[in-house]
Protein backbone atom coordinates (compact mmCIF):
# COMPACT_ATOMS: atom_id res chain seq x y z
CA UNK A 1 0.00 0.00 0.00
CA UNK A 2 1.33 3.45 -0.94
CA UNK A 3 2.54 5.66 1.92
CA UNK A 4 0.73 8.75 0.69
CA UNK A 5 2.21 11.15 3.24
CA UNK A 6 5.77 10.13 2.38
CA UNK A 7 5.01 10.39 -1.33
CA UNK A 8 3.78 13.95 -0.82
CA UNK A 9 6.78 14.92 1.32
CA UNK A 10 9.62 13.24 -0.55
CA UNK A 11 8.69 14.08 -4.10
CA UNK A 12 6.43 17.07 -3.87
CA UNK A 13 4.15 15.18 -6.27
CA UNK A 14 6.57 15.34 -9.20
CA UNK A 15 6.39 11.59 -9.78
CA UNK A 16 2.61 11.69 -9.56
CA UNK A 17 0.84 13.26 -12.53
CA UNK A 18 -2.67 14.08 -11.40
CA UNK A 19 -4.29 12.24 -14.30
CA UNK A 20 -2.29 9.23 -15.40
CA UNK A 21 -4.58 7.65 -17.99
CA UNK A 22 -7.45 8.48 -20.33
CA UNK A 23 -9.47 5.93 -18.37
CA UNK A 24 -8.77 7.76 -15.10
CA UNK A 25 -12.31 9.01 -15.57
CA UNK A 26 -15.88 8.10 -14.68
CA UNK A 27 -17.36 5.06 -16.42
CA UNK A 28 -20.48 6.95 -17.48
CA UNK A 29 -18.33 9.35 -19.52
CA UNK A 30 -17.16 6.48 -21.69
CA UNK A 31 -20.68 5.05 -22.01
CA UNK A 32 -22.04 8.46 -22.99
CA UNK A 33 -19.11 9.09 -25.32
CA UNK A 34 -19.89 5.95 -27.27
CA UNK A 35 -23.54 7.00 -27.55
CA UNK A 36 -22.54 10.48 -28.74
CA UNK A 37 -19.99 8.97 -31.15
CA UNK A 38 -22.83 6.98 -32.69
CA UNK A 39 -25.67 9.52 -32.62
CA UNK A 40 -24.24 13.08 -32.59
CA UNK A 41 -20.60 12.88 -33.71
CA UNK A 42 -20.57 16.18 -35.62
CA UNK A 43 -22.07 18.31 -32.86
CA UNK A 44 -19.77 21.15 -31.83
CA UNK A 45 -19.73 21.93 -28.11
CA UNK A 46 -18.05 24.18 -25.59
CA UNK A 47 -17.35 22.99 -22.05
CA UNK A 48 -16.46 25.46 -19.33
CA UNK A 49 -15.18 25.33 -15.77
CA UNK A 50 -17.67 26.74 -13.25
CA UNK A 51 -16.59 27.38 -9.66
CA UNK A 52 -19.80 27.54 -7.63
CA UNK A 53 -17.73 28.27 -4.51
CA UNK A 54 -16.57 31.78 -5.37
CA UNK A 55 -14.88 32.16 -1.99
CA UNK A 56 -12.19 29.73 -3.16
CA UNK A 57 -9.78 31.91 -5.23
CA UNK A 58 -8.40 29.19 -7.50
CA UNK A 59 -6.15 31.53 -9.48
CA UNK A 60 -4.51 32.78 -6.28
CA UNK A 61 -4.00 29.27 -4.95
CA UNK A 62 -2.89 27.46 -8.12
CA UNK A 63 0.13 28.45 -10.19
CA UNK A 64 -0.84 28.88 -13.84
CA UNK A 65 2.33 27.18 -15.05
CA UNK A 66 1.62 24.09 -12.94
CA UNK A 67 -1.94 24.02 -14.21
CA UNK A 68 -0.81 24.18 -17.83
CA UNK A 69 1.80 21.48 -17.17
CA UNK A 70 -0.87 19.09 -15.89
CA UNK A 71 -3.32 19.90 -18.70
CA UNK A 72 -0.59 19.47 -21.32
CA UNK A 73 0.29 16.11 -19.78
CA UNK A 74 -3.32 14.97 -20.21
CA UNK A 75 -3.16 15.92 -23.88
CA UNK A 76 -0.18 13.58 -24.29
CA UNK A 77 -2.08 10.55 -22.98
CA UNK A 78 -3.46 7.71 -25.07
CA UNK A 79 -4.87 4.30 -24.25
CA UNK A 80 -2.34 1.64 -23.32
CA UNK A 81 -2.65 -1.83 -24.78
CA UNK A 82 -3.79 -3.19 -21.42
CA UNK A 83 -6.45 -0.52 -21.04
CA UNK A 84 -7.75 -1.16 -24.53
CA UNK A 85 -7.87 -4.89 -23.87
CA UNK A 86 -9.79 -4.32 -20.63
CA UNK A 87 -12.38 -2.11 -22.35
CA UNK A 88 -12.74 -4.41 -25.34
CA UNK A 89 -12.86 -7.71 -23.51
CA UNK A 90 -14.22 -7.14 -20.02
CA UNK A 91 -17.79 -7.82 -18.95
CA UNK A 92 -19.66 -4.73 -17.75
CA UNK A 93 -23.11 -5.07 -16.20
CA UNK A 94 -23.21 -8.65 -17.42
CA UNK A 95 -22.55 -7.67 -21.03
CA UNK A 96 -19.41 -8.52 -23.00
CA UNK A 97 -18.14 -6.09 -25.61
CA UNK A 98 -19.96 -3.14 -24.10
CA UNK A 99 -17.77 -0.94 -26.28
CA UNK A 100 -18.11 -1.48 -30.03
CA UNK A 101 -15.07 -2.02 -32.27
CA UNK A 102 -15.59 1.22 -34.24
CA UNK A 103 -15.72 3.27 -31.04
CA UNK A 104 -12.68 1.52 -29.61
CA UNK A 105 -10.66 2.12 -32.77
CA UNK A 106 -11.50 5.83 -32.53
CA UNK A 107 -10.73 5.94 -28.79
CA UNK A 108 -7.40 4.15 -29.21
CA UNK A 109 -6.26 6.90 -31.59
CA UNK A 110 -7.62 9.80 -29.55
CA UNK A 111 -5.64 12.68 -28.09
CA UNK A 112 -7.71 15.25 -26.22
CA UNK A 113 -8.18 18.57 -28.10
CA UNK A 114 -6.63 21.92 -27.09
CA UNK A 115 -7.83 23.95 -24.12
CA UNK A 116 -8.16 27.69 -23.51
CA UNK A 117 -6.94 28.97 -20.14
CA UNK A 118 -7.10 32.56 -18.95
CA UNK A 119 -6.96 34.20 -15.55
CA UNK A 120 -9.97 36.36 -14.69
CA UNK A 121 -9.46 38.08 -11.34
CA UNK A 122 -8.95 35.41 -8.70
CA UNK A 123 -10.48 32.64 -10.85
CA UNK A 124 -9.48 30.73 -13.96
CA UNK A 125 -11.50 30.64 -17.15
CA UNK A 126 -10.91 27.18 -18.60
CA UNK A 127 -12.79 26.14 -21.73
CA UNK A 128 -12.69 23.33 -24.28
CA UNK A 129 -14.16 23.55 -27.78
CA UNK A 130 -14.62 21.06 -30.59
CA UNK A 131 -16.51 17.93 -31.55
CA UNK A 132 -18.68 16.58 -28.77
CA UNK A 133 -17.13 13.07 -28.47
CA UNK A 134 -13.65 14.56 -28.01
CA UNK A 135 -14.42 17.57 -25.84
CA UNK A 136 -16.66 15.73 -23.39
CA UNK A 137 -13.73 13.61 -22.23
CA UNK A 138 -12.04 16.71 -20.78
CA UNK A 139 -14.66 17.17 -18.03
CA UNK A 140 -13.51 14.68 -15.40
CA UNK A 141 -9.72 15.09 -15.77
CA UNK A 142 -10.05 18.89 -15.78
CA UNK A 143 -11.95 18.80 -12.49
CA UNK A 144 -9.51 16.30 -10.97
CA UNK A 145 -6.58 18.56 -11.89
CA UNK A 146 -8.08 21.70 -10.35
CA UNK A 147 -9.14 19.90 -7.18
CA UNK A 148 -5.77 18.22 -6.65
CA UNK A 149 -3.68 21.30 -7.44
CA UNK A 150 -5.66 23.13 -4.79
CA UNK A 151 -4.89 20.30 -2.34
CA UNK A 152 -1.21 20.37 -3.28
CA UNK A 153 -1.03 24.12 -2.66
CA UNK A 154 -2.17 23.53 0.91
CA UNK A 155 -0.06 20.43 1.52
CA UNK A 156 3.10 22.08 0.20
CA UNK A 157 3.13 24.33 3.28
CA UNK A 158 3.07 21.38 5.69
CA UNK A 159 5.94 19.56 7.39
CA UNK A 160 6.72 15.86 7.20
CA UNK A 161 5.20 14.85 10.54
CA UNK A 162 2.25 17.17 9.98
CA UNK A 163 1.51 15.33 6.74
CA UNK A 164 1.77 11.94 8.43
CA UNK A 165 -0.69 13.00 11.10
CA UNK A 166 -3.04 14.59 8.56
CA UNK A 167 -3.30 11.41 6.50
CA UNK A 168 -3.58 9.24 9.60
CA UNK A 169 -6.53 11.36 10.71
CA UNK A 170 -8.04 11.28 7.24
CA UNK A 171 -7.74 7.50 7.07
CA UNK A 172 -9.24 7.15 10.52
CA UNK A 173 -12.18 9.29 9.46
CA UNK A 174 -12.84 7.18 6.37
CA UNK A 175 -12.57 3.95 8.35
CA UNK A 176 -14.95 5.21 11.04
CA UNK A 177 -17.47 6.02 8.30
CA UNK A 178 -17.05 2.52 6.89
CA UNK A 179 -17.60 1.01 10.33
CA UNK A 180 -20.80 3.04 10.68
CA UNK A 181 -22.01 1.87 7.26
CA UNK A 182 -21.52 -1.77 8.29
CA UNK A 183 -24.54 -1.33 10.56
CA UNK A 184 -26.85 -0.90 7.56
CA UNK A 185 -28.45 -4.20 6.45
CA UNK A 186 -28.39 -5.03 2.74
CA UNK A 187 -26.38 -1.92 1.91
CA UNK A 188 -25.42 -1.28 -1.72
CA UNK A 189 -22.85 1.48 -2.15
CA UNK A 190 -20.29 2.52 -4.77
CA UNK A 191 -17.51 5.11 -5.04
CA UNK A 192 -18.56 8.09 -7.19
CA UNK A 193 -15.74 10.37 -6.03
CA UNK A 194 -13.46 10.87 -9.04
CA UNK A 195 -14.33 14.39 -10.13
CA UNK A 196 -13.77 16.14 -6.80
CA UNK A 197 -11.30 13.82 -5.11
CA UNK A 198 -8.42 14.92 -2.91
CA UNK A 199 -6.00 13.04 -5.16
CA UNK A 200 -5.75 9.91 -7.29
CA UNK A 201 -3.74 8.10 -4.62
CA UNK A 202 -6.31 9.02 -1.99
CA UNK A 203 -9.26 7.82 -4.08
CA UNK A 204 -7.42 4.58 -4.73
CA UNK A 205 -6.85 4.15 -0.97
CA UNK A 206 -10.52 4.85 -0.24
CA UNK A 207 -11.61 2.21 -2.74
CA UNK A 208 -9.31 -0.36 -1.14
CA UNK A 209 -10.66 0.55 2.30
CA UNK A 210 -14.23 0.14 1.04
CA UNK A 211 -13.35 -3.25 -0.46
CA UNK A 212 -11.92 -4.55 2.80
CA UNK A 213 -14.34 -2.85 5.15
CA UNK A 214 -17.65 -3.43 3.39
CA UNK A 215 -17.14 -6.60 1.37
CA UNK A 216 -20.06 -7.37 -0.94
CA UNK A 217 -21.91 -4.21 0.16
CA UNK A 218 -19.31 -2.27 -1.84
CA UNK A 219 -20.47 -2.67 -5.43
CA UNK A 220 -17.69 -0.86 -7.31
CA UNK A 221 -16.22 2.45 -8.39
CA UNK A 222 -17.03 4.96 -11.09
CA UNK A 223 -13.30 5.32 -11.81
CA UNK A 224 -12.32 3.07 -14.71
CA UNK A 225 -8.57 3.11 -13.98
CA UNK A 226 -9.11 2.05 -10.37
CA UNK A 227 -11.79 -0.48 -11.33
CA UNK A 228 -9.31 -2.12 -13.68
CA UNK A 229 -6.36 -2.14 -11.27
CA UNK A 230 -8.37 -3.19 -8.18
CA UNK A 231 -10.55 -5.69 -10.06
CA UNK A 232 -13.88 -4.21 -8.99
CA UNK A 233 -16.95 -3.32 -11.02
CA UNK A 234 -16.95 -0.11 -13.05
CA UNK A 235 -20.17 1.68 -12.14
CA UNK A 236 -22.15 4.32 -14.06
CA UNK A 237 -24.79 5.01 -16.68
CA UNK A 238 -25.48 8.55 -17.95
CA UNK A 239 -25.49 12.19 -16.81
CA UNK A 240 -27.14 15.58 -17.35
CA UNK A 241 -24.83 16.33 -20.25
CA UNK A 242 -26.91 14.32 -22.73
CA UNK A 243 -30.29 16.07 -22.22
CA UNK A 244 -28.58 19.46 -21.91
CA UNK A 245 -26.97 19.17 -25.35
CA UNK A 246 -29.94 17.46 -27.02
CA UNK A 247 -32.18 20.26 -25.70
CA UNK A 248 -29.83 22.96 -26.98
CA UNK A 249 -30.07 21.40 -30.45
CA UNK A 250 -33.89 21.48 -30.45
CA UNK A 251 -35.39 23.63 -33.23
CA UNK A 252 -38.55 24.74 -31.42
CA UNK A 253 -40.46 24.38 -28.15
CA UNK A 254 -42.06 21.08 -29.19
CA UNK A 255 -38.68 19.57 -29.99
CA UNK A 256 -37.32 20.97 -26.74
CA UNK A 257 -40.05 19.26 -24.70
CA UNK A 258 -39.27 15.97 -26.46
CA UNK A 259 -35.46 16.19 -26.16
CA UNK A 260 -35.02 14.43 -22.78
CA UNK A 261 -37.00 11.44 -24.06
CA UNK A 262 -35.06 11.37 -27.34
CA UNK A 263 -31.93 10.97 -25.21
CA UNK A 264 -33.33 7.88 -23.54
CA UNK A 265 -34.62 6.41 -26.78
CA UNK A 266 -31.11 6.68 -28.23
CA UNK A 267 -29.72 5.24 -25.00
CA UNK A 268 -32.12 2.29 -25.19
CA UNK A 269 -31.11 1.61 -28.78
CA UNK A 270 -27.42 1.95 -27.90
CA UNK A 271 -27.51 -0.55 -25.06
CA UNK A 272 -30.22 -2.90 -26.31
CA UNK A 273 -32.32 -2.48 -23.18
CA UNK A 274 -29.42 -2.62 -20.70
CA UNK A 275 -28.35 0.19 -18.30
CA UNK A 276 -31.92 1.42 -17.98
CA UNK A 277 -31.48 4.05 -15.28
CA UNK A 278 -33.28 7.38 -15.70
CA UNK A 279 -31.75 10.68 -14.58
CA UNK A 280 -34.94 12.77 -14.47
CA UNK A 281 -33.97 16.04 -12.77
CA UNK A 282 -32.26 18.01 -15.58
CA UNK A 283 -35.47 19.99 -16.17
CA UNK A 284 -37.43 18.99 -13.08
CA UNK A 285 -38.20 15.45 -11.90
CA UNK A 286 -41.96 15.79 -11.51
CA UNK A 287 -42.56 17.29 -14.94
CA UNK A 288 -40.25 14.77 -16.57
CA UNK A 289 -42.12 11.84 -15.04
CA UNK A 290 -45.60 13.30 -15.58
CA UNK A 291 -44.94 13.63 -19.32
CA UNK A 292 -42.82 10.49 -19.76
CA UNK A 293 -43.92 7.90 -22.34
CA UNK A 294 -45.27 4.66 -20.93
CA UNK A 295 -42.27 2.62 -22.06
CA UNK A 296 -40.01 4.46 -19.60
CA UNK A 297 -41.99 3.16 -16.62
CA UNK A 298 -40.61 -0.30 -17.34
CA UNK A 299 -37.00 0.83 -16.91
CA UNK A 300 -34.93 -0.46 -14.00
CA UNK A 301 -34.83 2.69 -11.88
CA UNK A 302 -33.72 6.30 -11.44
CA UNK A 303 -30.76 8.26 -10.11
CA UNK A 304 -31.49 11.10 -7.68
CA UNK A 305 -28.96 13.93 -8.01
CA UNK A 306 -30.49 17.21 -6.81
CA UNK A 307 -33.19 18.70 -4.63
CA UNK A 308 -34.56 16.88 -1.60
CA UNK A 309 -33.61 13.22 -2.23
CA UNK A 310 -36.55 11.87 -0.21
CA UNK A 311 -39.02 13.99 -2.18
CA UNK A 312 -37.51 12.90 -5.50
CA UNK A 313 -37.59 9.23 -4.52
CA UNK A 314 -41.20 9.43 -3.36
CA UNK A 315 -42.14 11.22 -6.59
CA UNK A 316 -40.67 8.30 -8.51
CA UNK A 317 -42.49 5.76 -6.34
CA UNK A 318 -45.82 7.50 -6.91
CA UNK A 319 -45.12 7.62 -10.66
CA UNK A 320 -44.28 3.93 -10.86
CA UNK A 321 -47.44 3.04 -8.97
CA UNK A 322 -49.55 5.25 -11.25
CA UNK A 323 -48.12 3.31 -14.23
CA UNK A 324 -48.87 -0.08 -12.69
CA UNK A 325 -45.28 -0.85 -11.72
CA UNK A 326 -44.09 -2.47 -8.48
CA UNK A 327 -41.82 0.17 -6.91
CA UNK A 328 -40.23 -2.39 -4.57
CA UNK A 329 -38.56 -3.93 -7.62
CA UNK A 330 -37.17 -0.59 -8.83
CA UNK A 331 -33.69 0.77 -8.17
CA UNK A 332 -33.23 4.29 -6.74
CA UNK A 333 -29.61 5.48 -6.78
CA UNK A 334 -28.95 8.40 -4.42
CA UNK A 335 -25.86 10.37 -5.44
CA UNK A 336 -26.01 14.00 -4.27
CA UNK A 337 -24.03 15.32 -1.31
CA UNK A 338 -24.06 12.04 0.60
CA UNK A 339 -22.40 11.25 3.88
CA UNK A 340 -23.02 8.54 6.46
CA UNK A 341 -25.91 10.16 8.31
CA UNK A 342 -27.82 10.89 5.08
CA UNK A 343 -27.13 7.40 3.73
CA UNK A 344 -28.50 5.85 6.92
CA UNK A 345 -31.56 8.12 6.88
CA UNK A 346 -32.45 7.43 3.26
CA UNK A 347 -31.87 3.68 3.59
CA UNK A 348 -34.15 3.53 6.61
CA UNK A 349 -36.82 5.71 4.98
CA UNK A 350 -37.04 3.69 1.77
CA UNK A 351 -36.26 0.19 2.98
CA UNK A 352 -38.79 -2.19 1.42
CA UNK A 353 -40.23 0.57 -0.79
CA UNK A 354 -37.44 0.48 -3.41
CA UNK A 355 -34.04 -1.08 -3.95
CA UNK A 356 -31.90 1.75 -2.61
CA UNK A 357 -28.31 2.22 -3.77
CA UNK A 358 -25.81 4.94 -3.02
CA UNK A 359 -23.17 6.62 -5.16
CA UNK A 360 -20.86 8.16 -2.53
CA UNK A 361 -18.78 10.99 -3.93
CA UNK A 362 -16.84 13.90 -2.53
CA UNK A 363 -17.37 13.18 1.18
CA UNK A 364 -15.78 9.78 0.64
CA UNK A 365 -12.78 10.83 -1.45
CA UNK A 366 -12.17 14.38 -0.20
CA UNK A 367 -13.27 14.79 3.40
CA UNK A 368 -10.50 16.59 5.26
CA UNK A 369 -12.92 19.04 6.84
CA UNK A 370 -11.56 20.58 10.03
CA UNK A 371 -8.17 18.83 9.79
CA UNK A 372 -6.02 21.81 8.77
CA UNK A 373 -5.98 25.48 9.84
CA UNK A 374 -8.67 27.69 8.29
CA UNK A 375 -10.29 24.52 6.94
CA UNK A 376 -8.13 25.03 3.86
CA UNK A 377 -8.77 21.49 2.56
CA UNK A 378 -12.57 21.59 2.87
CA UNK A 379 -14.23 20.32 -0.33
CA UNK A 380 -15.94 22.84 -2.58
CA UNK A 381 -18.33 22.81 -5.52
CA UNK A 382 -16.53 22.85 -8.86
CA UNK A 383 -18.10 21.64 -12.11
CA UNK A 384 -17.21 21.52 -15.80
CA UNK A 385 -20.32 21.64 -17.97
CA UNK A 386 -21.35 21.86 -21.60
CA UNK A 387 -22.33 25.52 -21.97
CA UNK A 388 -22.93 25.65 -25.74
CA UNK A 389 -23.91 23.25 -28.53
CA UNK A 390 -23.79 24.24 -32.22
CA UNK A 391 -23.81 27.87 -31.11
CA UNK A 392 -26.83 27.53 -28.81
CA UNK A 393 -26.58 27.97 -25.03
CA UNK A 394 -27.27 24.96 -22.84
CA UNK A 395 -29.56 25.09 -19.81
CA UNK A 396 -29.88 23.04 -16.65
CA UNK A 397 -32.78 23.70 -14.30
CA UNK A 398 -32.30 20.88 -11.76
CA UNK A 399 -34.59 20.16 -8.81
CA UNK A 400 -32.38 22.57 -6.86
CA UNK A 401 -32.47 26.12 -8.29
CA UNK A 402 -29.02 26.73 -6.81
CA UNK A 403 -27.68 24.30 -9.43
CA UNK A 404 -29.44 25.97 -12.37
CA UNK A 405 -27.26 27.25 -15.19
CA UNK A 406 -27.73 29.06 -18.50
CA UNK A 407 -28.80 32.53 -19.70
CA UNK A 408 -31.78 33.83 -17.72
CA UNK A 409 -33.93 34.27 -20.84
CA UNK A 410 -33.37 30.61 -21.75
CA UNK A 411 -33.94 29.47 -18.16
CA UNK A 412 -37.30 31.24 -18.25
CA UNK A 413 -38.15 29.60 -21.57
CA UNK A 414 -37.19 26.13 -20.33
CA UNK A 415 -39.24 26.60 -17.16
CA UNK A 416 -42.24 27.45 -19.33
CA UNK A 417 -41.75 24.53 -21.72
CA UNK A 418 -41.16 21.99 -18.96
CA UNK A 419 -43.78 23.40 -16.60
CA UNK A 420 -41.37 24.06 -13.74
CA UNK A 421 -43.04 26.10 -11.01
CA UNK A 422 -41.71 27.23 -7.66
CA UNK A 423 -38.71 25.31 -6.41
CA UNK A 424 -37.15 24.91 -2.98
CA UNK A 425 -33.51 25.93 -2.85
CA UNK A 426 -31.17 23.41 -1.25
CA UNK A 427 -27.66 24.16 -0.02
CA UNK A 428 -25.11 22.88 -2.53
CA UNK A 429 -22.86 20.77 -0.32
CA UNK A 430 -20.34 19.70 -2.95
Amino acid sequence: MVDIASRVWNHKWKIDPIVRSLIDTDFYKLLMCQSVFRNKPETQVTFSLINRSKHIPLADLIDEGELREQLDHIRSLSLSRGESTWLRGNTFYGKRQMFRPDFMEWFENLRLPPYHLERKGDQYELTFEGSWPEVMLWEIPALAVLMELRSRAVLDRMGRFELQVLYARGMTRVWEKIEALREIPDLSIADFGTRRRHSFLWQDWCVQAMQEGLGDAFTGTSNCKIAMSREVEAIGTNAHELPMVYAALAKDDAALAQAPYDVLQDWHDEHEGNLRIILPDTYGTKGFLDNAPDWLAGWTGIRVDSGDPAVAAQTAIDWWKSRGEDSSEKRVIFSDGLDVAKIKELHRQFEGKVKASFGWGTLLTNDFRGLVPDDALAPFSLVCKAVEANGNPTVKLSDNPNKAMGPQSEIDRYKRVFGVGDQTAQKVIV
